[in-house]
């Protein structure tokens, strides 16, 4: 544990080990309320998972102070994730219900909302006059987001949120149209717009995972005032930018204007093109876009899987690949060709996949964790280690959380199935982290 602590903290701006020390709370009643000083930074936490949001924030600053979250899953009775939040930050200012069904009145005023909302269909279904717009859209969680910001009597000023990478280009019939819903809609709540697709591992941290993160505030603010020069913005002087240095390509930059309401938006926008217009960067202000291509300009330390994996000694026997079972973790992770007939049609066609490294390299960062990264059935998409001693094994769950640069045993109480679950959702924490002190800079200056 001690050597896991000292190579991340070197690529951390909190050291590990100070938030693993605090992080435990007492448990509170629900009903309690999260105590702030003046110059606190109030942050609400939706669609909060473990609360990988809340960990890196409150590495960049004591100053970040999670005043009500909220976590449901749908799918399931038991709330695994929920539980562990609790059991983790307590349960001041928790709420394990449907988001839908919260009253917007109920939720407290706070500086930040922050989230991973999930990726799902963000078109407007049906015309403004049938449904009522995007209030008649229902089941769909951006709109919750967009629920609490128009609804709520002072709602955040800025936001943080992230999402899958191919945000930026879905759907596949319509290329970019969901985010163009997304940054139009909240342009009309008066909000501007940073993006950036950043690929945790090009920032030195120890898994290969590219998300888009937003970071959104409301033109009334200093930081629309300290926009000179949107490609400034972007290159240099922008939260992304400072975050996650870049250097500029040659490729050349878009601008254009999102027009029309929502619903012509959702639509029209893009529709018959094959490409999406937003690139890797963009800002977003009254709905006009200013969009480039980046690359990373990183020089610091760089956490391998290696460095991450536990003692041999110290991984339980039923994580080890028995020699019977060995050869079919081979197939998994090999080239293939084979025909398949598909069950619904019967039409028969020619399935081909290339080969996998396995095991998985030690001396580099790890591939994207999956939610079903668990269990001991053979998987192509699985990690699978090579140890001092010979033999192969799965990753462990402290070190999935450690991938995701939590805490050890963060998720401790749930299976070891749903650990690795939980970690497949997760974000990386360093990424927020890094935004937060960021945003601690920029609003102290």
């Amino acid at each position: 544990m001690s050597e896991y602590i000292e190579i991340v903290n070197n690529i951390l701006c909190e050291p590990l080990a100070a938030y693993s020390s605090s992080c435990h709370q007492q448990s509170l009643f629900p009903e309690e309320k999260v105590e702030t000083a003046v110059d606190d930074i109030r942050v609400i936490e939706l669609f909060a998972g473990v609360g990988g949001f809340r960990i890196g924030l409150e590495r960049a600053s004591a100053k970040f102070k999670t005043v009500w979250n909220n976590q449901w899953e749908p799918s399931t009775k038991r709330q695994d994730a929920s539980q562990i939040y609790c059991r983790n930050f307590g349960d001041a200012g928790h709420r394990n219900i449907d988001i839908a069904m919260v009253d917007v009145n109920d939720i407290p005023d706070a500086d930040i909302l922050v989230g991973g909302f999930p990726c799902q269909d963000y078109s407007v279904a049906t015309t403004l006059k049938r449904s009522g717009g995007i209030e008649g859209k229902k089941g769909v969680l951006w709109w919750q987001i967009h629920r609490v910001l128009k609804e709520h009597p002072n709602p955040p000023k800025y936001l943080i949120l992230e999402n899958v990478d191919r945000l930026l280009g879905s759907p596949a019939s319509q290329r970019g149209r969901d985010f163009a819903i997304i940054l139009a809609s909240l342009s009309d709540l008066g909000y501007c717009v940073e993006w950036r697709i950043i690929n945790a591992a090009e920032y030195g941290m120890p898994q290969r995972r590219r998300r888009t993160y937003m970071f959104a505030f409301r033109q009334d603010t200093s930081f629309t005032a300290t926009i000179k020069d949107t490609s400034d913005w972007l290159y240099r002087d922008g939260i992304m930018a400072k975050a996650f240095p870049v250097e500029q390509t040659d490729d050349k930059p878009m601008a254009f204007v999102i027009k029309g309401d929502l619903s012509f938006v959702s639509d029209y926008f893009n529709k018959g093109k094959s490409i999406s217009p937003f690139k890797n960067a963009g800002l977003m202000i009254n709905r006009a876009v200013f969009t480039t291509k980046v690359i990373p300009n990183y020089n610091g330390p760089f956490v391998t899987l290696g460095d991450i994996l536990v003692p041999e000694s110290d991984v339980p026997e039923e994580f080890f690949i028995s020699n019977a079972d060995l050869s079919k973790w081979q197939y998994s992770k090999g080239g293939k060709t084979e025909k398949r007939i598909n069950k619904t049609t019967g039409f028969e066609y020619n399935y081909s996949e290339g080969s996998m490294a396995f095991p998985d390299s030690d001396d580099k960062p790890s591939r994207t964790i999956i939610t079903g990264e668990g269990g001991a059935a053979p998987s192509r998409f699985k990690h699978v280690v090579l140890t001092a001693s010979g033999r192969y094994r799965r990753l462990i769950p402290i070190e999935l959380e450690r991938l995701n640069m939590f805490p050890d045993n963060h998720t401790e109480g749930a299976s070891d199935m749903r650990r690795a679950f939980l970690m497949g959702n997760a974000l990386v924490t360093g990424i927020v982290e890094r935004i937060g002190l960021q945003f601690i800079q920029r609003i102290k200056g």
